[in-house]
């Protein structure tokens, strides 16, 4: 059993790792404020996953000050390990995208990920563990979000009953719970290093819509946009899949996406 610290107290991913790991391994849940109170005990976690992050780390150029992962692993010893929330937006936005396929960041966010890996990578070496991950599917009613995700968008347009046609174009994607599932292996199997997080595969963007929308009452109008071609993705998996050995299809993707939507529209 791992002794696992979740640091990020209000949110998706954080509580849901903290109700899924919990079942498993010896966890505490903190929130990022309250580093200082535990920080003399934080190398007695076998673990250290850090789902909180600052708004200006988001959206403005790089600050150390707001660098969160940054200030946990300056504290850290070489007895614990530390798992980095990387984002698929580091690379170049192409198809079957691999661990050492071009990195290309765009945005302030990506831009700043790309720096933390490459930071972490200098204090913590051999026990660090960088996923960096798609699109996560997932219930966020209750959850304070700091941004709008590309999902939070699509609900919400659903729920509007207007959708854009997105005709061929396709992304990749993860449900929270596969994502949970990853993380739970990744623990037990002691692995490190840099892997893409994702089903792998080409999902087109209407048919997952139809997915999410499979309960929903109300009729969707789709409107006309260019294809965007040049934004679609999906990554590589094999690297991480072949470590831990789950089960984890296109299939998992659809039936997660049929459960969230009886969930949320009946």
């Amino acid at each position: 059993m791992n002794r696992v610290l979740i640091i990020g107290k209000r949110g998706f991913i954080g509580q849901n790792l903290f109700k899924h790991l919990k079942k498993t391994n010896k966890v505490s849940h903190i929130s990022f404020k309250k580093l200082k109170i535990i920080k003399k005990k934080i190398n007695d976690f076998d673990y250290i996953i850090n789902t909180s992050i600052d708004k200006d780390y988001i959206f403005k150029k790089y600050n150390s000050k707001k660098d969160n992962d940054l200030t946990i692993s300056k504290i850290l010893n070489d007895k614990s390990k530390y798992i980095l929330l990387s984002s698929r937006k580091v690379y170049q936005s192409k198809e079957n995208i691999k661990e050492y396929s071009k990195l290309s960041p765009k945005s302030n966010y990506s831009k700043n990920k790309l720096i933390t890996e490459k930071k972490l990578q200098k204090i913590l070496k051999k026990n660090l563990i960088i996923l960096r991950i798609s699109n996560i599917i997932g219930d966020r009613k209750f959850i304070k979000s700091i941004h709008k995700t590309f999902i939070d968008i699509l609900f919400s347009d659903i729920k509007k009953g207007v959708v854009t046609d997105n005709k061929k174009n396709f992304k990749d994607f993860i449900s929270i719970e596969k994502f949970c599932e990853i993380i739970e292996k990744i623990l037990e199997k002691k692995i490190t290093g840099i892997y893409n997080v994702s089903i792998g595969k080409k999902i087109y963007l209407n048919d997952l819509i139809s997915w999410i929308n499979k309960y929903n009452r109300v009729n969707i109008t789709f409107k006309n946009q260019p294809n965007k071609l040049d934004d679609c993705f999906y990554l590589n998996n094999q690297k991480l899949m072949k470590k831990i050995k789950i089960k984890n299809s296109i299939k998992d993707l659809k039936d997660y996406c049929l459960k969230l939507s009886k969930k949320k529209f009946t």
